[in-house]
């Protein structure tokens, strides 16, 4: 329902900005209209893979190595092993959310699955490694480290506690 709700406001931000350029900056439309396209051209297939990518890794995956592994039962240590696994990642967000929604629907916990993006969102040695040491240096990438580093965890032990 989440999902529904938030299209829905999409849609309708989008309709709204789309009325104010026809009344206030008629001009500005084939630009408008040419960066959607190239917009879409780039994100819809990326978003179809992704998609059908989760659908086939998901039946894939061994449901009761998942769920033992990263089940809602695994407790710590299936927080643990999926903050690893989501800082071990490369790839943008098509792969790491097709991966975690296959682990979902296979069986892994909510905790897990927090641990799991959190982790690949702000720990993600790949960008860290490739973008962030030689744009921001050492001494940043290892302070930001060592700040963000048990955010994954902590995260997921709420979740643990909680669901």
């Amino acid at each position: 329902m989440n999902i529904l709700i938030g299209t829905l406001l999409l849609w309708a931000l989008a309709l709204f900005t789309l009325a104010h350029l026809r009344r206030h900056a008629p001009d500005r439309l084939p630009v408008v209209w040419a960066r959607t396209k190239s917009t879409m051209t780039f994100m819809v297939p990326r978003i179809v893979v992704g998609l059908v990518g989760a659908g086939f890794m998901a039946e894939l995956l061994p449901v009761g190595r998942i769920e033992q592994i990263f089940g809602e039962s695994s407790g710590l240590t299936g927080v643990g092993l999926a903050s690893i696994f989501g800082a071990l990642t490369p790839g943008g967000p098509f792969v790491a959310f097709a991966i975690g929604a296959a682990a979902l629907k296979a069986g892994a916990g909510w905790a897990a699955l927090m641990a799991y993006v959190t982790a690949w969102s702000v720990v993600n040695l790949n960008r860290s490694i490739a973008y962030e040491l030689p744009l921001m240096g050492r001494q940043f990438l290892l302070l930001r480290s060592f700040i963000s580093l048990p955010l994954p965890l902590v995260l997921g032990v709420v979740l643990l506690l909680l669901v």
